[in-house]
């Protein structure tokens, strides 16, 4: 069997309301239903809501559960081959590959379940808020991909504009706060675990780690100085996935996390906001030539930067809300390398 490159972590790199006609009155029994008093106490005109219970319905689980299923084996996969793409080894040489999942079998699994509970936590902190609120909301939509990952992340369908100021920011906001309680718990075990090796460059695939992880592995590695890097293992990597996943997220731009989270705090404001992001990732991308960012910067700029406003604006959403807002905000900051990969 030849001899396999490895991965690294490298401790010195850059590292409207609606409009329209009332809805029937079977839809919406105002002073029978606990919604209904939400609402009321909120200062809302009911008349100026619609509530439409079949929007909460199932809309269909069998797609969302074999893409969860497909997902959790691209990630076993990419947990048993480490920095290998298994689909040439399965093309090229099955027998290679069905014996390395017979000697990786712990180590892909350990993967997937750390990677799998990280994104699976988020998306039901954003589900089960929408639950709470009565806003209609699909099951999670993660994404399989044969990458170094195994994932492309999970998505989740929502009618936002169902939601109000306050709404959207406990929805958008609980989604990354929820991956992060399992994110760096796994991250700290994984940094733990990791030994100190010097920096072999051309040798592998190094993972560039951001300020949070940085500052995880100086904590637990004093030794640990310019030149040197820490061992590849299933939950360092998986922490680092969890971390990426979230910085990313939470950008404050269009419809991802941070885009909720900056339009309940801004309001219009946020649109100003995302431009200028937008604006610093480009000029980013141009003068340190980090074109590994220009495919999630032209998804980004076909999702659009600016977010749809909610039902109620002028929803307050309090200090304590406004103060996490602002901190939250700070997370691609403290999860995101600006150049997270290197060869």
């Amino acid at each position: 069997m030849e001899e396999r490159s490895y991965r690294s972590f490298d401790f010195d790199r850059l590292a409207d309301q609606p409009t329209g006609p009332a809805p029937p009155p079977e839809w919406r029994q105002w002073h029978e239903t606990p919604v209904a008093a939400q609402v009321l106490a909120e200062g809302e005109d009911p008349d100026q809501w619609e509530y439409e219970e079949h929007a909460h319905r199932g809309r269909g689980v069998a797609l969302p559960v074999a893409l969860f299923f497909a997902t959790c084996v691209t990630t076993f996969l990419a947990g048993v081959f480490d920095s290998e793409s298994f689909l040439p080894v399965l093309i090229k040489a099955p027998s290679l590959f069905w014996e390395t999942i017979a000697n990786n079998w712990w180590t892909g699994a350990l993967y997937m379940l750390s990677v799998m509970g990280i994104l699976f936590t988020h998306e039901m902190g954003h589900f089960l808020q929408a639950m709470r609120y009565r806003v209609a909301a699909s099951l999670p939509y993660f994404i399989p991909m044969p990458n170094l990952f195994g994932t492309m992340g999970a998505v989740i369908g929502m009618q936002g504009t169902q939601a109000n100021r306050k709404e959207l920011f406990d929805i958008g906001l609980t989604g990354p706060l929820a991956g992060l309680v399992i994110a760096l718990p796994v991250t700290i075990i994984g940094v733990m675990q990791a030994t100190v090796i010097p920096v072999v460059h051309g040798s592998g695939t190094h993972f560039n780690a951001p300020y949070l992880l940085h500052v995880l592995m100086r904590w637990y590695h004093p030794d640990l100085g310019p030149g040197m890097a820490l061992s590849d293992s299933p939950l360092l990597m998986a922490g680092w996935v969890g971390l990426f996943v979230t910085g990313l997220n939470m950008l404050p731009i269009s419809q991802l996390d941070g885009g909720h989270v900056a339009y309940a705090l801004f309001g219009r404001g946020a649109w100003t906001l995302a431009r200028l992001v937008l604006f610093a990732v480009m000029a980013f991308i141009v003068l340190a030539q980090a074109y590994q960012w220009m495919i999630m910067l032209l998804l980004i700029m076909f999702l659009g930067a600016d977010h749809p406003p909610t039902r109620n604006d002028q929803q307050p959403i309090g200090w304590g809300r406004y103060v996490l807002g602002l901190a939250s905000l700070a997370l691609p900051l403290l999860c995101v390398a600006p150049f997270p990969i290197s060869g």
